[in-house]
């Protein structure tokens, strides 16, 4: 089997603890993580699609969703998930990886594209549109070459670098060549991804006045929404971008002050 150029590893789990099932949950009659298959599979530039979920007994829906929509699934450490993405990235040997995170149905392919030629056109090893947030919160999109990701993965040690799969790439700028992808426009402070059940509540609305109109619509058709209905960015516009990996912060002080004790 030919290697793919760039495999997209999509993570998805069940076990959230602010949103148990999120993935799963409902989205204009299918569910969430189905709608954001759905919309990646519009990449022109991603050659492969692999959701990467984990060996709990409650994840085998994710598995099964996959092999309905004809989707490649790997399963691997629940907690761990840079050591899930390079077992992902393993069985298929790819040239670069995208990861997407399953918690994002309004990713916007477009957007992917446009960080995926960023990545080529500056020969980075890594390239994201996160690094200098410009985008909404949920159009995440990181490109990085395989063999980068198996350098975190052997030399990562903090948990956040672990559970987030990418902070040891740009925390270490004398390692990587990185690119930071900016949109023109700074909207980095819109939230469409999918923690928190207001998250989902606007999320609904959303679909619900666009999917019908046009099942392919993007970012542009959600900003035109959006205006019209303004009200709507109240819904959940009390919570803080990146809250995860802040907790995680706050667990690497914990680890690091233990192996200074120990």
């Amino acid at each position: 089997m030919k290697s793919p150029k760039y495999l997209a590893i999509l993570q998805a789990r069940l076990s959230s603890t602010r949103l148990p099932g999120k993935v799963l949950r409902p989205l204009s009659g299918a569910p969430m993580l189905e709608r954001q298959i759905e919309r990646i599979r519009r990449s022109k530039k991603i050659s492969e699609i692999l959701v990467a979920t984990s060996t709990g007994d409650d994840d085998r829906a994710i598995v099964e969703l996959c092999d309905r929509l004809g989707v490649g699934s790997f399963r691997g450490n629940l907690t761990d998930v840079l050591d899930r993405y390079v077992g992902a990235a393993r069985t298929r040997q790819p040239e670069n990886v995208i990861r997407l995170t399953g918690d994002c149905p309004l990713v916007d392919p477009g957007v992917i594209d446009d960080v995926i030629a960023f990545f080529e056109s500056g020969s980075f090893d890594y390239a994201s549109n996160t690094l200098e947030p410009t985008f909404p919160d949920g159009l995440d999109t990181e490109v990085f070459t395989f063999e980068g990701l198996e350098k975190c993965w052997r030399e990562a040690r903090l948990p956040s670098e672990r559970e987030h799969v990418t902070p040891y790439f740009y925390t270490h700028p004398e390692l990587f060549r990185l690119g930071s992808y900016k949109s023109a426009v700074n909207r980095s402070n819109l939230r469409w991804t999918v923690d928190e059940p207001a998250d989902y509540e606007l999320v609904q609305k959303i679909y619900a006045g666009c999917y019908a109109e046009n099942p392919s619509f993007a970012m542009a058709d959600v900003l035109r929404f959006l205006e019209k209905n303004p009200e709507l960015n109240r819904i959940n516009s009390e919570f803080q971008r990146n809250e995860g990996y802040l907790r995680s912060l706050a667990q690497d002080r914990d680890f690091i002050a233990k192996k200074a004790d120990a």
